[in-house]
C-alpha cells in the first residue's frame, strides 16, 4: 500500500482525530459529519475510481477514506446502542 503522505498529517485523520481527543458523547458520535472539504475529496476520488483514473496515490487516499468510513459506522452505530439503553 502506498500513502501519499504520513497518517499523522493528513486532515481527514486529523479532523477525525481531534474530535476523539477533544471528548464526546454518544449524541455527538451519532451526530458527527466529516467535513465538506473531507466530503468533497472523497467524491472527488470516487469519481476517479469510477473513470479508472487514480494514481497509486489517490487509490491509497481512497482506501484509507473507505477505513475511515467504516470505523465512523461502527462507532455510530455503538453510539446509537449506548443512547437506546440509556432510554
Amino acid at each position: 500500500m502506498i500513502i501519499s503522505e504520513p497518517v499523522a498529517t493528513n486532515p481527514v485523520y486529523l479532523e477525525i482525530i481531534d474530535f476523539f481527543a477533544s471528548g464526546t458523547t454518544p449524541q455527538a458520535v451519532v451526530d458527527f459529519q466529516p467535513s465538506p472539504a473531507a466530503q468533497h475529496r472523497a467524491l472527488e476520488l470516487l469519481d476517479l475510481a469510477k473513470e479508472d483514473r487514480l494514481t497509486p496515490e489517490q487509490e491509497s487516499e481512497l482506501e484509507h477514506f473507505t477505513e475511515l468510513e467504516h470505523i465512523l459506522r461502527m462507532a455510530k452505530a455503538r453510539a446509537r446502542q449506548i443512547l437506546d439503553a440509556k432510554q
